[in-house]
């Protein structure tokens, strides 16, 4: 990356800020060397433990600020009583031109809400959308939306699959990226109006999209499709049932190999392999949930994660920016725009 890039760090959200910010900025300076910071949050727990980390001064600027969004605030609250917090003029910063993105690992809704009213949506698109990156047997997917829209109408779903295009070959990489429309069954004449309108305009695009077609939600880890596309509700279900699945299979993994002493030895001889394997699924490595559709960057974080996690959403932010993500945005809603027919006339014919 020849570039320089300042991404806006809410410094105090999230379990264990601001150290993991810290670090996590420490970590993502190491593998963007152009990359500068604007930390705002409480100066005087920031500035310590910055102080420790010559290199990462010489590129923080830390805006200090008294107000916090905390996790357990409401939305209407936040907004309402928030605008000098930390969360909010990190989002200004963007808003205002001084950075080029925001991450933040506090409270979700009040980052999107806040996100949503600060920054806009890029002309267009109807609602922005939750992205995130979920592991697969062929490699790595992007699947939206994962909680923003409970209910969704033909063309947002269509705006939410060029969207996830769009994702796939900036931050993934992915050459001309597959997608899918999550459904009931992979048959045409399964699901709902709206995802049969929805489909039936993608299928207009071939060319232009690559459309897949419908898939279910075992295709998810099947690695299907790239980019995986559902209304909020569903999407948000699938990746809350992935999630519990993979602590289950960790829970029941950690139980047999404490079942015996025989399980134990051959926990030994499969110490490598299970350690490759938890490396695969490390859901830190996939950290960095993005609001597709807005008119500026904006990646949420988990608020759990630690540095390396941290790290990880700040290099999502940085991908999104240097390869001018949202201009591509605006160019595949213009190919979309040119198409004779909207989706609801597109299923009927």
């Amino acid at each position: 990356m020849s570039a320089s890039f300042t991404i806006a760090l809410d410094a105090m959200g999230g379990d264990n800020a601001p150290a993991i910010v810290v670090k996590g900025a420490d970590l993502a300076r190491r593998r963007f060397p152009n990359i500068r910071f604007r930390m705002f949050g409480d100066e005087a727990r920031i500035l310590p433990l910055i102080k420790r980390r010559k290199r990462l001064r010489e590129i923080t600027e830390i805006m200090h600020t008294d107000d916090v969004i905390s996790s357990e605030m409401t939305v209407s609250v936040a907004i309402r009583k928030g605008r000098q917090s930390s969360m909010q003029l990190a989002i200004n910063a963007v808003r205002d031109g001084d950075a080029e993105g925001v991450v933040s690992a506090g409270n979700t809704g009040a980052l999107m809400a806040m996100a949503k009213l600060s920054l806009r949506t890029l002309p267009g698109i109807h609602r922005p959308a939750i992205a995130a990156i979920l592991p697969s047997i062929r490699g790595e997917s992007v699947m939206l939306d994962l909680g923003a829209n409970v209910e969704c109408d033909a063309e947002n779903l269509v705006q939410f699959a060029i969207m996830g295009d769009v994702f796939a070959r900036t931050v993934l990489g992915t050459v001309n990226p597959s997608c899918g429309l999550l459904n009931v069954g992979s048959e045409e004449m399964k699901g709902h109006a709206e995802i049969q309108q929805a489909a039936a305009y993608l299928r207009q695009m071939t060319g232009t999209f690559n459309f897949h077609g419908f898939v279910e939600g075992d295709d998810i880890a099947a690695g299907t499709t790239d980019v995986v596309v559902s209304d909020g509700f569903t999407g948000n279900i699938a990746l809350k049932t992935t999630e519990g699945t993979a602590r289950l299979i960790k829970e029941f993994l950690g139980d047999a190999f404490r079942s015996s002493l025989s399980a134990r030895l051959g926990y030994i001889f499969a110490r490598r392999g299970l350690r490759k394997m938890r490396d695969r699924i490390d859901p830190r490595r996939y950290n960095g949930a993005v609001f597709l559709g807005l008119n500026g960057i904006a990646v949420k974080s988990h608020g759990g994660t630690d540095a390396f996690g941290f790290a990880n959403a700040i290099g999502v932010a940085i991908d999104m920016a240097a390869n001018g993500f949202n201009q591509k945005i605006t160019d595949g809603l213009e190919a979309f725009g040119e198409l004779d027919q909207g989706p609801a006339e597109a299923a009927a014919s």
